[in-house]
């Protein structure tokens, strides 16, 4: 059993920041990509960024120079910080991992998600 908990969600103003952190536990043998995906309201989920085992960053355009990702390969975490805030990234985030428990190939797991919301 895995599990990915997420933590560090909340209400900032607008050009706060907030830093998200997500926390996998349970059956983890290796974890490849670790990343980050929000879903706006009325909207599908997107694909933000992700980080892979080696350190490759990948962001979209939306969030460059605003967010950076990193991980924990010692704690099987992975972190979003994110700057200057805007109210378009008001959604609720959700990470993922790419695991293997150590039988057949890796499989994606997803946090619980958690609420951003930018409002002044």
């Amino acid at each position: 059993q895995v599990q990915l908990v997420e933590s560090g969600g909340g209400l900032v103003q607008p050009g706060g920041s907030l830093t998200l952190s997500c926390a996998a536990s349970g059956s983890v043998k290796t974890i490849d990509d670790m990343g980050w995906y929000r879903q706006a309201p009325g909207k599908q989920r997107d694909l933000i960024t992700f980080i892979t085992s080696s350190g490759r960053k990948n962001y979209v355009d939306s969030v460059k120079g605003r967010f950076t990702i990193a991980r924990d390969n010692a704690k099987k975490t992975v972190f979003l910080q994110m700057i200057s805030l805007q109210p378009e990234d008001t959604a609720v985030y959700y990470c993922y991992a790419k695991i293997s428990t150590g039988w057949g190939s890796p499989s994606d797991y997803w946090g619980q998600g958690t609420q951003v919301t930018i409002s002044s």
